[in-house]
């Protein structure tokens, strides 16, 4: 059986790959962040909706999968480091 899945706060991708590498087709995608959405594009050829919180579910085509990207910024060093008490 093959899955499709939808990549939400998507980033560059790493749900995608992982998925993807099983076999799992990504039907859509959403990023906020221009450099990341234009580098998931590149990476898969897929563009990234933006926010997510303004697309209509309407807009989102049926799935079996939802990936969602925790945000790292609050865990990363790109980031202020505050963890879970980052706001």
């Amino acid at each position: 059986m093959k899955y499709n899945f939808i990549d939400l706060f998507a980033g560059i991708g790493g749900f995608h790959l992982a998925l993807s590498s099983y076999g799992a087709k990504c039907v859509f995608a959403s990023e906020w962040d221009k450099e990341a959405a234009n580098t998931y594009k590149i990476n898969f050829g897929i563009e990234p909706k933006g926010d997510i919180t303004i697309i209509d579910e309407k807009d989102i085509p049926p799935h079996d999968i939802i990936c969602g990207g925790f945000p790292c910024q609050a865990f990363s060093i790109a980031g202020k480091r505050g963890g879970f008490e980052d706001i």
